[in-house]
């Protein structure tokens, strides 16, 4: 299996990786299938991201996404960020494996469960996947 430099450099260099102590949006997802499982902490100030972090627990394509999903949405509207799909995820880490691309779905996954973490704390509307 051929991972891209890209992917080998969040792998071995993740960023936004730990814990936000005042997060007011926390969202997890895994797959029971492999054991990935990521959680990413967002701050919303005014409805723009400022602050992100993340766990994850799997292999390098799972901490890959995660890192380079965490870059993507960083100092983004809400909007913003829930449009990243795991297509941009891939194209950002310049190709995943066929085997390895539900790692980026993950990652769209945990994204959308922290905005909804956030929009539920502010007695907001839950939003749907079909939202764009």
């Amino acid at each position: 299996m051929m991972y891209s430099d890209k992917v080998m450099e969040h792998f071995y260099s993740p960023r936004n990786m730990g814990i936000l102590g005042d997060a007011n949006g926390i969202g997890e997802a895994g797959d029971p299938n492999c054991g990935d499982i990521m959680k990413i902490y967002i701050k919303v100030e005014d409805n723009i991201i400022t602050s992100v972090k993340f766990k994850a627990f799997g292999c390098g394509s799972a901490i890959a996404s995660s890192s380079i999903a965490t870059e993507l949405i960083k100092g983004k509207t809400l909007e913003q960020a829930w449009r990243l799909t795991n297509k941009s995820v891939i194209e950002a880490l310049e190709g995943l494996p066929a085997l390895k691309q539900h790692c980026s779905v993950l990652a769209e996954q945990t994204i959308h469960n922290a905005i909804n973490n956030y929009r539920e704390s502010q007695r907001l509307e839950l939003w749907k996947n079909d939202l764009k």
